[in-house]
């Protein structure tokens, strides 16, 4: 009975023991089916099968007639297994110069076995997947040594012109994602969306003969359709390669854009890169040669500004053609002497003013309409505020706050200093000024089109502001025209053509400083004046010649681009018979008199006027040697010394006929001392006015009594 007993409470602890044991193993596949399954079973999955991307084609970037600036070329993802490969020296001396990789990197990672795939190269092109499955398929030898060898489908961008539209389009990084320009900016309408493949393989990572295969395919990117035209960029892009090395200048710019639309034909910045082989390896020049300075960078835009000051004024009424201004080569606001560029321009209309380009008569325009109607036509055309372009980066300018300008900065702003605009601002508000009225929203993207080509966004003409009337843009259409014929831009002139523009020459700052030997040449041109079709603007940084002003720097230039352009468009000449007028070459006058000067180009058929600093002639422009047609004009200069090359000198300002106080406030302000003798007005100094001097210079100024 005892035994029974025994017998009976082993068997129970067995069963409770089994039970319990039962209950465990319950557990655990309950963990392992319930609360790990999911991750249990992917990494189940991950053994047993290989999964690759499949690159999304990534959109084009077409111009406006569906020409390729950017699109995306088949390449290949080069990679090895380094459970297969025995000789990693071997392996890598082959491979190596293959792939334009580095032998000793490639050796080190191909050592670590517990890797099933190690990527050798990305983006390599047909041609070097080629050689290498040739010399795979060459002997037994190569075989065995390349077998762990394997390809995956990937994509490169690919820019068909090279450099050519580089800042605007933008490039990508190694992984075909954007990195500037167009490419960053509409990253998520270009890429697409990646697919997938996945294949069965075993424990060494080797495809199963009868494995399955699971494929997602990829969704390619939107493409982009802009409104540069190839045709006309390709012009503006050779103009800009021979004005960058013709005025040896820091850099150039060029804008193209639909007068009546706001749409950009052609954008161009030299110095640049070809985005196919960008300058990786120095990324502060590459970061330098990235940048959309036409959109970025603000300067301060000097006589070009005029336009838009003569708009303002003949628009609120404040003047008309019939007013005459008298330049003496200077006008004072509240004891700030301001200079015109020549020693005088004597009595003149409107019209004769903006084509001289006479400072002391926009001075005038300003003050006349004052601060309010003045900011409200600036505010209109666009000044101090983004444009909206459909760009990444926009800069809004510089225009001072209402509040806090003086006479003095009115008055310098009505002739296009103590302003700064970026190039964009500037046309957009110029066309403006021909258009009707008009000031447009610019833009460069036309459309977004999907895979099948069906378009998916279109961008319309927008209108931000009317800041002047149809009325004063046929005035000023005028205006300009005349400008080109009679004044300052006669170097833009097109023969057979209508043409209407502005020259402008820009102080540079650097450090806060004005900079004495370097200006910004610029000029605005529109085409056919009578209706405006296209303007253009260039700019020439820092050109490193004699006379740097916009009509020999900018001007020539502006007038070829134009020429070619308006051949392009179909557009036919006033007088079909019309040639240009026979050239000749510009005689030497540097150091003649300015009579002898004048003398000696009228014999060779050129007319000549002067800045009226001095009787000797100092500098020419254009240079000796240039050819112009006879008739043209040739600037004589005058100036007693050389330019000055130190690059951060100040203009010492006027300071005759002031106060001690007052000549003293002037001088600190530029930054020089001030040291005196007598008393009264000021009436000698030294150094000159308009000299240039280091700052904290000290200006010896004398003062006398005034006679009673």
């Amino acid at each position: 009975m005892r035994t029974e007993l025994i017998v009976r409470k082993r068997l129970l602890m067995m069963l409770v023991a089994l039970a319990a044991l039962f209950c465990l193993v319950g557990v655990r596949i309950g963990s392992l089916t319930i609360l790990q399954g999911e991750a249990l079973t992917a990494r189940g999955v991950r053994q047993w099968t290989r999964e690759g991307v499949v690159a999304a084609q990534r959109g084009a970037i077409q111009d406006t007639n569906g020409n390729a600036l950017a699109l995306s070329a088949t390449a290949y993802i080069v990679t090895a297994n380094p459970q297969w490969v025995e000789d990693e020296a071997e392996f890598a001396a082959v491979m190596a110069p293959l792939l334009n990789a580095d032998a000793a990197a490639m050796e080190k990672r191909l050592q670590n076995k517990k890797l099933a795939s190690v990527i050798l190269k990305r983006q390599a092109p047909r041609e070097t997947v080629d050689a290498i499955r040739a010399l795979k398929n060459e002997n037994a030898v190569m075989q065995k040594l390349l077998r762990g060898v394997s390809f995956d489908e990937d994509t490169r961008r690919v820019y068909p012109k090279g450099a050519f539209l580089s800042q605007i389009l933008g490039l990508t990084n190694v992984d075909s994602v954007g990195q500037s320009g167009l490419e960053s900016a509409y990253e998520a309408l270009l890429r697409g969306k990646e697919g997938s493949l996945r294949t069965e393989v075993d424990a060494r990572a080797r495809l199963l003969p009868d494995g399955k295969t699971a494929y997602v395919a990829p969704e390619a990117g939107y493409t982009l359709r802009l409104t540069v035209d190839s045709a006309i960029q390709g012009v503006v892009e050779k103009a800009m390669r021979e004005c960058l090395a013709a005025n040896e200048a820091k850099a150039v710019q060029c804008l193209v854009m639909d007068v009546n639309t706001g749409a950009i034909l052609a954008a161009c910045m030299k110095p640049d890169y070809d985005p196919n082989s960008p300058p990786r390896d120095n990324v502060e020049l590459l970061n330098e040669l990235m940048r959309m300075t036409v959109i970025t960078d603000v300067y301060e835009p000097g006589s070009t500004f005029k336009m838009l000051t003569c708009s303002a004024a003949l628009d609120s009424g404040t003047a008309s053609l019939n007013d005459h201004f008298t330049c003496s080569g200077s006008i004072f606001v509240d004891g700030d002497r301001i200079r015109c560029w020549k020693a005088s321009h004597g009595n003149q209309s409107l019209t004769d003013a903006l084509a001289n380009s006479c400072n002391p008569a926009f001075v005038t325009l300003a003050l006349r309409m004052g601060t309010d109607t003045f900011y409200k036509y600036l505010r209109a055309f666009g000044i101090g505020v983004k444009t909206g372009v459909d760009l990444p980066g926009e800069s809004a300018g510089i225009l001072i706050n209402s509040r806090y300008v003086k006479n003095v900065d009115l008055a310098r702003i009505g002739f296009g200093q103590s302003v700064a605009v970026t190039p964009l601002q500037l046309i957009t508000a110029a066309c403006a000024v021909v258009n009707g009225g008009h000031l447009m929203r610019p833009y460069i993207v036309k459309e977004v089109l999907d895979g099948q080509g069906n378009t998916v966004e279109r961008t319309a003409p927008s209108v931000v502001s009317n800041p002047i009337s149809a009325e004063t843009s046929a005035t000023m259409r005028a205006l300009l025209e005349n400008v080109v014929e009679n004044g300052g831009g006669k170097n833009a002139a097109v023969a057979g053509y209508r043409i209407g523009g502005k020259t402008g020459t820009a102080q540079v700052y650097k450090d806060g400083r004005v900079v004495s030997n370097v200006h910004i040449g610029s000029f605005v041109g529109f085409a056919p004046i009578d209706q405006p079709r296209f303007a253009v603007l260039v700019t020439v940084n820092e050109a490193q010649v004699p006379v740097d002003y916009g009509s020999t720097t900018a001007a020539p230039f502006a007038s070829q681009i134009m020429e070619e352009v308006l051949s392009y468009l179909g557009v036919k000449k006033n007088d079909p018979k019309a040639t240009a007028p026979p050239q000749r070459a510009v005689p030497s006058v540097v150091g003649m008199t300015v009579s002898q000067a004048r003398r000696e180009l009228r014999e060779e058929g050129f007319l000549a006027d002067t800045d009226g600093v001095s009787d000797r002639v100092s500098a020419q422009a254009p240079a000796a040697g240039a050819r112009m047609p006879q008739g043209a004009k040739v600037m004589l200069y005058t100036y007693e010394n050389e330019p000055l090359k130190t690059m951060d000198l100040i203009s010492v300002p006027d300071v005759k006929g002031l106060s001690m106080v007052e000549a003293a406030r002037q001088l600190r302000f530029r930054g020089f001392d001030m040291e005196m003798a007598g008393s009264g007005l000021a009436v000698r100094q030294s150094p000159a006015a308009g000299s240039y001097a280091q700052p904290g210079t000290a200006v010896q100024v004398t003062f006398e009594l005034p006679l009673q």
